[in-house]
């Protein structure tokens, strides 16, 4: 099972949140409007986002959806 790490600070208003280990180099993308994808920089593959101008209650964070695992291809 996953383990996802979640890092929120108030005063900065920022949210981390990340589903792989953090990388000594890792890449930063901005998506639009406050949202920073976080990625490997070997792979390029996805490791985490941020959340600027965070608040609790943010709807932003319910538009961001994370997959987890191999896809399964219907037999």
């Amino acid at each position: 099972m996953a383990q996802v790490k979640v890092f929120y600070e108030p005063e900065m208003e920022l949210l981390t949140v990340f589903w792989q280990s953090p990388r000594p180099n890792q890449l930063c993308t901005e998506l639009g409007d406050g949202v920073i994808l976080i990625k490997d920089p070997d792979s390029g593959e996805p490791i985490g986002m941020e959340l600027l101008s965070y608040r609790p209650g943010d709807a932003r964070f319910d538009s961001v959806s994370v997959e987890i695992g191999a896809a399964q291809s219907a037999a």
